[in-house]
This record gives C-alpha cells, sequence and structure tokens, in this order.
C-alpha cells in the first residue's frame, strides 16, 4: 500500500472535522458573537449545504485541471477560509469563513477520494478508498470533542487555530510528496442525477438524507441539550462526545461485519429501527447518566453502521452506475447534515431544545419507509438507465 494514501487520509480528516466542529462550541460562539443558538447552528447548515452541492459541480468545473496543483490550490483556500474563521469579530464574517471552508473542502474530499486508488496497484484500489473514507467518518465523529476540549480550554477560535496549522502541514506534504496526478474524464452532473429516475436508487438515496438529517437535528445541538436537560457542565461533555465517537467509528466495523453475515438489506432496516428506538428514548433517560450514556452507545453506533451497508446496497441496486451512486450518497449525506441542523434551529428557536430528538426521530420512521419502498422496487428502471448510455 502507498503510504501517500494516509497522507489523503490525514487531509480528508482534517477537512471533514471542520463541518460539525461547531457543533461542541454553539454555545460559546452563541455568546460571544451575541447571537442565538439557532443562528449559531446554522453555521453547520450553510456549511454542510454548500458541501453537498458544490463538490460534484467544482469538480466538473475543474475536470482538466492536473490533481496536485488542485489539491494545493484549494487546501490554500481552505487555510483562507479558516483563518477569515479565526479572526472573525461578527457573525457575518463568520458565515463567510465558512462558505470558503465549504466551498473548498468539498473539492478536497473528492479529490482525495478519486487520488487514492490512481496512486496505488490495481489490487489496492478499494482499500484506498476505505482508508480515506475511515478519515471523513471518523472526522464527522471526533470533530465535535475536539472542538468542545479546545473551545472550552481557550476559546470558540482555538480548534481552527488548531485545523489552520494543521492545513499548512498538508500543504507542505503534498507539494513534497505527492506526484502529479493526471484528470480522469468527469461524469456530467445530468448524467448523474438522471440515475435517481430509478425509484430504487431515488428511496435509497433519501434514506441516506433522512436518516441523517435525524441524526443531526438532535446531534448538532447535543451540548446544549445535554446542559439544559442533565445540568453537565465542562469535562463530562468532552467524555460523552468522546463515548459517542468511539461508539460512531466502531459502528462502522460493525455494520459491515453485520452486512457480511446477514446481508445489506437487513442490515439496513435492523440500523434504522435500532436507531429509532434510541433517540426517541434519549430523552427519557436525561434523569440517570449510566442509562443515558447506554442508550448514546447505540444511537452512536447505528448512526455509522448504516453506511457500509447501505454503500454496498446502491452497488447491488446499479452496478453498472456504482461510481455515480457513491458520489450521490456523499451530496445525500451532507445534505441531510445540512437540512437536520436546520430543522434542529427551527425547533429550538419554535418550541424547545428537547423537542429536537422527537422531531429526529420522526425524520428516521420516514427513512425506514424509504428504505422499505427501495427494497420492494424492481431493477428495471436500472436497465432503461442503462440502454440510455449505449
Amino acid at each position: 500500500m502507498d503510504k501517500r494514501v494516509y497522507l489523503l487520509m490525514i487531509i480528508s480528516f482534517v477537512v471533514g472535522m471542520v463541518e460539525l466542529i461547531i457543533g461542541g462550541i454553539l454555545d460559546l460562539i452563541a455568546t460571544d458573537l451575541h447571537v442565538s443558538l439557532g443562528q449559531a447552528g446554522f453555521l453547520i447548515t450553510i456549511f454542510s449545504l454548500i458541501f453537498a452541492i458544490a463538490a460534484p459541480i467544482l469538480l466538473i468545473l475543474t475536470s482538466k485541471v492536473e490533481r496536485k496543483q488542485l489539491t494545493l490550490i484549494s487546501l490554500i483556500i481552505f487555510l483562507l477560509g479558516n483563518i477569515v474563521t479565526v479572526f472573525s469579530h461578527s457573525y457575518s464574517l463568520l458565515v463567510i469563513g465558512r462558505i470558503i471552508s465549504a466551498t473548498s473542502g468539498s473539492l478536497l474530499i473528492i479529490l482525495c477520494l478519486t487520488m487514492a486508488p490512481s496512486i496505488v496497484d490495481p489490487k489496492y484500489r478499494g482499500r484506498a478508498i476505505g482508508i480515506v473514507s475511515m478519515g471523513v467518518s471518523a472526522s464527522l465523529v471526533l470533530g465535535i470533542p475536539i472542538g468542545l476540549m479546545l473551545g472550552n480550554a481557550f476559546s470558540w477560535r482555538a480548534p481552527f487555530v488548531l485545523i489552520s496549522f494543521l492545513t499548512v502541514l498538508s500543504i507542505i506534504a503534498i507539494y513534497l510528496y505527492m506526484d502529479k496526478v493526471e484528470p480522469k474524464p468527469s461524469i456530467p452532473i445530468g448524467k448523474q442525477l438522471a440515475t435517481l429516475k430509478n425509484r430504487k436508487i431515488f428511496f435509497a438515496q433519501s434514506t441516506t438524507f433522512l436518516f441523517l438529517a435525524g441524526h443531526t437535528t438532535l446531534y448538532a445541538y447535543l451540548t446544549p441539550f445535554v446542559k439544559e436537560t442533565m445540568g453537565i457542565e465542562g469535562a463530562w461533555i468532552s467524555i460523552i462526545y468522546l463515548i459517542f465517537g468511539i461508539a460512531a467509528v466502531s459502528g462502522g466495523g460493525f455494520g459491515g461485519t453485520l452486512a457480511d453475515l446477514m446481508g445489506t438489506k437487513r442490515t439496513i432496516l435492523i440500523a434504522i429501527i435500532a436507531f429509532g428506538i434510541a433517540i426517541f428514548a434519549i430523552p427519557y433517560t436525561t434523569f440517570f447518566l449510566p442509562l443515558f450514556l447506554g442508550v448514546m452507545i447505540v444511537w452512536g453506533m447505528m448512526s455509522w453502521a448504516i453506511s457500509p451497508a447501505m454503500q454496498s446496497y446502491l452497488i447491488e441496486a446499479s452496478p453498472e452506475t456504482s461510481d455515480i451512486q457513491q458520489s450521490l450518497n456523499n451530496s445525500a449525506l451532507h445534505l441531510g447534515i445540512a437540512i437536520g441542523s436546520l430543522i434542529g434551529g427551527v425547533v429550538i428557536e419554535q418550541a424547545s431544545i428537547e423537542q429536537t430528538a422527537t422531531i429526529g426521530g420522526l425524520l428516521v420512521i420516514i427513512s425506514l419507509g424509504t428504505a422499505l419502498f427501495s427494497m420492494h422496487e424492481k431493477h428495471s428502471d436500472s436497465h432503461k438507465y442503462k440502454k440510455t448510455r449505449v
């Protein structure tokens, strides 16, 4: 295995960490910039929304640019976005910093995922993509505890100082160790979106979107939720996020193993049902910390257990468009994070923070419905797409 793949994994971790890192320090940002929790949560929404939309568009616009050069340019722009964030003394400037980081970061993740298999022997391509993907998933679950610890110890700007430093190291490492990588032809957006005419694929992608939206409705606001419902402060919140992060990362491996043993369909349904029960139960466990932690571990594990099963299911459902489905599923995931954090902010503003779990659970129930719709659809639409390609 080419060791440069691990460099790409580190870059994907650093970039991915920026997306949800604000979740643990929402209250610090809200207090410092004199905005509401809902407005602070919008910083996650705007980032994830741009992340979901920008990646496929930028990949097409930069399809002829040599990949090492494009990675360096994107990293420099990403660094600029984080510097703007660090020195933001107003909410509007912070939003601009997040937009810059999201736009460049979305392209960086796709570049890492496409460069990794091109720099290794063909027999290692699947493993290379898996290693980079592991960096992305780890960043999404570990970003908040890292941000929380640094934010509470110093200020909410401290996590972005760390990310800026790591980005500088990434720029140096790419410049010194990465060879030139020639671009490959990109798939037009129209052709990518055309695959959604297949109802089996559409409902599967909708499942990822709704599942992550339900998850983020509560997870993006877990810090104020725990503070308000349990009266927990400081170190215990960091411990809660660390436990959740370990559960989520291990959940990915558990989901993959379960999919091999029981099949992708059963694994998807089990993950959604267990996840839904856990998220609905969360508000009723806050009176007893050990019970809360136990249910939260199930929630954390199931939040990522669905991912490998869904990826495999999409490949099974439409093997001729598997590459496109991975790209669309990545967009569905981040779009779910964006909408979930937006819904959570609205719930907090219009009702109460305790209701975020219930609303999130309702979205998970709908995702169970879309999963069942997908599984009962036939493959005929897939064949239609195949004919249009010829």
